[in-house]
C-alpha cells in the first residue's frame, strides 16, 4: 500500500498513548458525526510496542503523592476494569510499604484516596505492619523498620503486548489505519503544523498527537523548542535554564524461577509489592554492606516475563549527549548490569526468607530502558504549535491507558480538569507537581 499524502489527524507513536488516543478518538468523531476512524493514522518507526510501552512492566498503581496524579490515575484504573480479560489486566493490587521518613507522606496519600473513593487500607506501626504481612500476605515477610503500609485493593499488572494490541484491534475496528516501519524526521510548521515528513515522505495534516515516549526530546526539538527554560519553583524563586528534558535509565529484571513460587499465604497471586526502606542493606550473597541510605524495590510474580520481574529506583544519567536509539535491550548504554542483580536480589531476600539463596537464579539477560523526563519528574499534556497534542509521560505513561479518551476529547475542543494541572505554563507559574520523600522520582 503506498504512503498516503493526507490525514486529518496524525498519530506519532504506536505505545500506549499513540494508540488510546487513535482509538478514543475514532469514537468521538462518529459519536459527534464528525469524521470516522478513517481520518486517523499512526505512525511507528518500528512496530507497536517497540518502544517504552513494549517493555514496561505493566504496573498500575496509585500511589501518588500529588492528587492531580492521584486523579488521573484512578480514571485509568476505570478504563483497564473495562475490558481487563483483553487487556491481560491482573487486578491483584498494590503495596506502598515503607518507613517512618515517608510515614506522613504516604497518610496523605491515603487520605486522598478516601476522598475519591479509591478502595484501599492503611496500616500503622512496626508491629502492626509486620502482623499484617505475615498474617495476610507473606508468612515469611522480614524486612525491617517499616512503619507503615498502603493496600491499594485496586490496581495491579497488566500483560505489556497482549493490552497494546488489544487497543490496535479497537482501533483498526474503527477504521484507524496503522503505518509501522516508518520513521517521523521532521514537522513542517510555521505558527501550526502543515505535514509531516517521514522516511517514505511527506504526509499533509490537520492536527497532530505526538506519544513517543523517551524520544520527546527529539520532537521538542524539531519544534524548534530550547534545552533549557526558566522554571518557578514554590518559593516563588525563578530558577533559570534548567534542562527541559532529563533521562534516567530504568533498572528492571527477572529472577528465573517459576511465578507460582511468589504467591501469598492463600496461594494467590499476590499484590505487587513495592518496599522503600532505610534499613541497611546487605548482600544475601556474602553479607556486604551494600547501602546504608535510602532504597527502594518493587517485584510482582509474573508469567509473562516467566518468573519473578520487578526493578529499582532508577539512575540519573549524566552524559550531555544521550542516544535513545538503539533502545530497550538492545542499547549499548542503558542495560541493567551486575550491581542491579546484586542490590535487586539482596533486597528481595532483606523482604523475604524465600528469596536469601535464589540470587543465582537471577536471569542474566539484557534488560532496562530509558526515561525522558521533564523539569519535575511528571507528565506534561498540551498544545503546542496550534495543532500539536504532546503526551510527555515523564515515563508514567503505561499504566494511563485511559488519557487517551481525555486526550480525544481535549482535540475535541472540550477542556478536560484532569489535565489541567499537568500543563506545560506550569514551569513558569510556579506549579510543579510537589515532590514525596521516595528515592523514586515518580512517586
Amino acid at each position: 500500500m503506498p504512503l498516503p499524502t493526507y490525514y486529518k489527524y496524525i498519530m506519532i507513536g504506536a505505545g500506549i498513548h499513540g494508540l488510546s488516543t487513535a482509538w478514543h478518538l475514532a469514537k468521538e468523531l462518529r459519536a459527534r458525526g464528525r469524521g470516522t476512524g478513517e481520518d486517523i493514522l499512526v505512525i511507528d518507526k518500528t512496530a507497536i510496542g517497540a518502544g517504552a510501552s513494549g517493555i514496561a512492566c505493566g504496573v498500575i498503581r496509585n500511589n501518588y503523592y500529588q492528587p492531580a496524579m492521584q486523579e488521573l490515575i484512578a480514571h485509568s484504573v476505570d478504563v483497564w476494569e473495562e475490558d481487563a480479560e483483553g487487556y491481560g489486566y491482573l487486578p491483584v493490587g498494590y503495596m506502598q510499604i515503607s518507613p517512618e521518613s515517608m510515614h506522613q507522606d504516604v497518610g496523605e496519600i491515603y487520605g486522598r484516596q478516601k476522598d475519591i473513593s479509591y478502595e484501599s487500607e492503611f496500616i500503622e506501626g512496626e508491629k502492626d505492619c509486620l502482623r499484617y504481612m505475615r498474617e495476610n500476605v507473606f508468612e515469611d515477610w522480614q524486612a525491617e523498620n517499616i512503619t507503615s503500609i498502603l493496600h491499594e485493593k485496586r490496581g495491579g499488572y497488566a500483560h505489556n503486548t497482549r493490552a497494546l494490541y488489544r487497543l490496535a484491534d479497537k482501533a483498526e475496528a474503527e477504521g484507524v489505519r496503522i503505518l509501522t516501519g516508518v520513521e517521523v524526521v521532521g514537522l513542517n510548521h510555521n505558527g501550526c503544523i502543515s505535514s509531516v515528513e517521514t522516511t517514505k515522505g511527506t504526509i499533509l495534516c490537520d492536527y497532530v498527537v505526538i506519544g513517543a515516549g523517551p524520544w520527546a526530546n527529539i520532537f521538542w526539538k524539531m519544534l524548534d523548542f530550547p534545552d533549557t527554560i526558566n522554571v518557578e519553583g514554590a518559593d516563588g524563586k525563578v530558577h533559570p535554564d534548567m534542562k527541559m528534558w532529563t533521562y534516567w535509565s530504568l533498572q528492571e529484571g527477572t529472577l528465573g524461577v517459576d511465578p507460582s513460587y511468589g504467591k501469598d499465604n492463600k496461594d494467590r497471586m499476590p499484590p505487587v509489592i513495592h518496599v522503600d526502606s532505610d534499613a541497611p542493606l546487605y548482600s544475601s550473597e556474602d553479607n556486604s554492606l551494600i547501602t546504608d541510605e535510602m532504597w527502594g524495590i518493587y517485584y510482582k510474580p509474573d508469567s509473562h516475563f516467566k518468573g519473578i520481574q520487578g526493578g529499582s529506583a532508577p539512575d540519573l544519567v549524566t552524559s550531555k549527549k544521550v542516544r535513545v536509539d538503539p533502545y530497550g535491550i538492545d542499547s549499548p548504554d542503558f542495560i541493567v548490569g551486575p550491581e542491579f542483580a546484586h542490590m535487586w536480589t539482596s533486597a528481595l531476600a532483606h523482604c523475604q526468607k524465600r528469596y536469601e539463596d535464589k540470587y543465582l537464579k537471577y536471569r542474566k539477560e539484557p534488560s532496562g530502558g530509558l526515561g525522558a523526563f521533564s523539569p519535575d519528574n511528571f507528565p506534561i499534556f498540551d498544545v503546542f504549535k496550534e495543532n500539536c497534542y504532546m503526551i510527555a509521560d515523564s515515563s508514567h505513561g503505561y499504566k494511563m491507558i485511559g488519557l487517551g479518551k481525555l486526550v480525544a476529547k481535549e482535540i475535541m475542543g472540550a477542556s478536560q480538569e484532569l489535565l489541567n494541572p499537568f500543563r506545560f505554563d506550569r514551569f513558569e507559574k510556579g506549579e510543579m507537581l510537589p515532590e514525596s520523600n521516595s528515592p523514586f522520582p515518580w512517586s
